[in-house]
């Protein structure tokens, strides 16, 4: 009886609250971590299992040629956040500390900050290891922590592939209801002023530890592997194959037998963050604000399963570069629009800042794609970029990707005749005018690294 009087109580306020003086649009920004492309509305695997998350889609615009500025955790938050490529920075690795490349004016939370927004945030936003929550108003405090698998010294998987089945364990037990809760909270609240309200989950990284249901939705007798040729590698040049390193975790995961287990618990472990996203999403159709309210959901980067012999991020083909971006925006975006443009992370900042009628600063590097959400098919003639430490680099069209190491050397792929980048082209000299056009996008300077700090190297 009280909980229903409460609740009562705060529905009756919410009616009565006097409107707010400042109409512009609310964000309710969703960070995914390690979520590559396997997911519902991008068909890159059909074993996935995303029902939220393609729903949010369905909403507002997909992006399918979405890419991260850089295949890992640390850099890639660091820049969209920042507006700044890692070349600018020298922050390239995750145990570089991004702190001291970026001064707390020029990120993207004290903009909308200076701007008048309520600046809320729950979660991973920033690599763990320097997060700087100094930069919103609010951050919750904590978020706790999440079970460990029984046996096995609490430590599941194969090598450095971490997952386990949590049977036993319910959804709430992880730290990732928390922090949706806390989304869930402010999203229920009367707001006087605009909000930018952050929400970074943790999975789908590791460990891939979820309650066993998730683990159920993805029977291990029909688990397929990702597309994979043993000789992939042999017309990668060194750099490459330095980065995928094969015989590494590859080489183990194939030796144990465990590859099929391996990706079932990234499906499990997607699937659980699949519906703590749609708890926010429910939240959000309940709350005050849902019809003034952006959606922007986005993975960090994107992730092997041991396509091109190679496990994790750490690499510049597509499945360590591509994630998935959505949009929803009031007014502006038509349900179901679908962008085939090319975009990278770097845009998110000032788009965010354009649509919200916050000024972008004039540090910010990438531009505004309001257009493409207003439009999915107007014209957009940039690539995304992708940087992998000082002098390695990927440039992606709508057609190809180029890739070029420190040390010279290259990489070419047909993206339309050769979607799982098996044949480099990048010798054959019928394409030397294609690569010109696309090495235009290759940052002038490479700033050199900054001091490393104490971040892990996940």
């Amino acid at each position: 009886m009280r909980f229903t009087l409460l609740a009562a109580v705060a529905s009756l306020a919410l009616a009565t609250a006097p409107a707010r003086g400042d109409d512009r649009p609310n964000v309710l920004f969703i960070a995914l971590d390690d979520l590559n492309h396997w997911v519902g509305h991008l068909g890159r695997n059909p074993q996935t299992i995303t029902p939220n998350i393609d729903r949010l889609a369905a909403r507002g615009v997909r992006f399918t040629h979405a890419y991260c500025a850089a295949p890992l955790c640390n850099p890639s938050r660091a820049a969209l956040m920042s507006g700044l490529r890692p070349s600018t920075t020298g922050v390239y690795k995750n145990e570089e500390d991004w702190r001291p490349a970026v001064s707390p004016d020029l990120t993207l939370p004290t903009t909308f900050r200076k701007a008048g927004y309520e600046v809320l945030g729950s979660g991973k936003i920033y690599h763990e290891a320097y997060a700087r929550r100094s930069e919103w108003d609010d951050y919750l405090k904590n978020e706790g922590k999440d079970p460990k698998p029984t046996g096995n010294d609490g430590v599941g998987g194969q090598g450095g592939i971490k997952f386990a089945r949590l049977d036993g364990a319910k959804d709430e037990d992880l730290r990732e209801w928390k922090i949706v809760q806390y989304g869930i909270y402010e999203l229920g609240k009367s707001h006087d002023k605009p909000f930018l309200l952050t929400v970074g989950l943790h999975k789908p990284h590791m460990p891939w530890n979820v309650p066993g249901k998730y683990f159920d939705m993805h029977p291990l007798d029909s688990i397929q592997l990702p597309p994979f040729r043993e000789d992939d590698l042999a017309d990668v040049p060194p750099a490459g194959v330095k980065m995928a390193k094969p015989n590494g975790d590859h080489r183990k995961m194939v030796e144990s037998g465990r590859w099929k287990e391996a990706v079932q618990a990234y499906l499990a472990a997607i699937s659980y963050a699949d519906a703590m996203v749609g708890r926010l999403l429910d939240a959000l159709d309940r709350s005050p604000d849902k019809d003034k309210t952006i959606i922007m959901l986005w993975g960090d980067h994107g992730w092997h399963l041991g396509e091109k012999s190679h496990w994790r991020k750490f690499a510049l083909w597509e499945e360590a570069t591509r994630a998935p971006m959505i949009w929803v925006v009031p007014g502006l975006t038509s349900p179901g629009g679908v962008c085939s443009r090319t975009v990278d992370f770097m845009s998110v900042y000032p788009t965010l800042t354009d649509l919200c009628g916050v000024a972008t600063p004039k540090h910010v590097e990438g531009p505004s794609f309001k257009a493409l959400l207003k439009d999915p098919n107007a014209a957009w003639d940039r690539p995304a970029l992708t940087t992998f430490g000082a002098g390695n680099h990927a440039v992606r069209s709508e057609g190809w990707r180029y890739i070029r190491y420190a040390d010279g050397g290259e990489e070419l792929y047909d993206e339309g005749a050769d979607p799982y980048e098996w044949t480099n082209l990048a010798a054959d000299p019928k394409h030397a005018a294609r690569k010109a056009e696309l090495a235009k996008w290759f940052p002038k300077t490479d700033a050199p690294p900054v001091k490393s700090g104490a971040g892990a190297a996940e």
